[in-house]
């Protein structure tokens, strides 16, 4: 069964007209539940997470900022959000829901969190609607209790993974591999392991030769035995943000050719949400939702 990490905590109140579609985390569940997708048992409720797997990727002076409201407000202006104490249990949450989500994959060969992707978090900072980035935490937690070895980080929001390449940039257990707009945020762009840069208005037939070029030999050379895959959908056309031209159908086969080779390679892959700024919430949630149903198709 696909198992999918939610909690009502996902869709936290913010200022009216914030630019964050808060929404999205929401509608995704109705809509996968309303057209017969999933049903109530293929969602679960992740607990927040123990701060002792927080500690092995951010900072102990970072996470204590955090858990004490302490931040510099220069630090909470990059990261968007109102500082508050129900925001930072939001966070722990959908990081116990990444972690949980590789028990699942490893069980059923897929998982997949409603929320997550937090790639802008560094080990000592956030940035860009991230606090905590759920994706390095659940890599660390993995090897850490040696259920993996080898560790396939696959970004395909349209933003660098800034903080999951700082955080891994000594690590060899875990490669970062990043396909991002070359000319979008962040401004100052971190060294992936490796790092595609996609030029403004790249269309569908340019977007997904690449990655099909690029993904099989990467799986062949780095030979990694779990995968994160960060799906976000601020490649559309329609985004306000991404400054891309791809397609809802070019973001569906992305998707479903990134699945194809983690069944193809026998590899767990453990899928968080990343981002999405379509102006109309519609174009978002049907964009994340066909993620869900290639998933459901595909793996069961």
């Amino acid at each position: 069964m696909l198992k999918i990490a939610y909690s009502p905590i996902y869709q936290h109140p913010l200022p009216e007209g914030h630019r964050f579609p808060m929404l999205k985390y929401e509608l995704i569940p109705e809509q996968l539940l309303y057209e017969g997708t999933c049903n109530k048992d293929n969602f679960f409720t992740p607990e927040p997470v123990d701060e002792q797997w927080i500690l092995k990727t951010h900072t102990k002076a970072y996470w204590e900022d955090l858990k004490y409201l302490r931040l510099e407000p220069k630090m909470i202006r990059k990261i968007g959000f109102p500082l508050s104490e129900q925001l930072i249990l939001r966070e722990t949450i959908i990081t116990q829901g990444t972690i949980d989500c590789c028990h699942f994959a490893l069980e059923n060969g897929i998982s997949m969190n409603v929320a997550g992707g937090t790639h802008h978090a560094y080990s000592d900072k956030g940035e860009g609607f991230c606090l905590l980035n759920d994706v390095a935490v659940a890599a660390n937690y993995l090897l850490e209790n040696h259920l993996a070895t080898k560790v396939l980080v696959i970004d395909l929001d349209v933003h660098q993974g800034n903080g999951t390449a700082e955080i891994f940039q000594n690590n060899s257990a875990v490669f970062t591999f990043s396909m991002h707009g070359k000319e979008n945020y962040p401004l100052h762009k971190e060294q992936s392991d490796l790092d595609i840069e996609l030029k403004t208005y790249t269309k569908d037939e340019e977007y997904l030769n690449i990655l099909f070029e690029t993904l099989p030999k990467l799986i062949k050379e780095q030979k990694p035995d779990f995968l994160f895959y960060i799906s976000g959908v601020d490649i559309l056309e329609t985004d306000k943000l991404g400054k891309l031209s791809v397609s809802k159908e070019g973001c569906f086969r992305r998707d479903e050719f990134v699945f194809e080779q983690a069944i193809k390679n026998k590899l767990s892959i453990v899928v968080s949400m990343g981002g999405g700024y379509s102006p109309k919430i519609i174009d978002i949630v049907e964009a994340h939702c066909n993620t869900f149903r290639l998933a459901q198709k595909m793996f069961f």
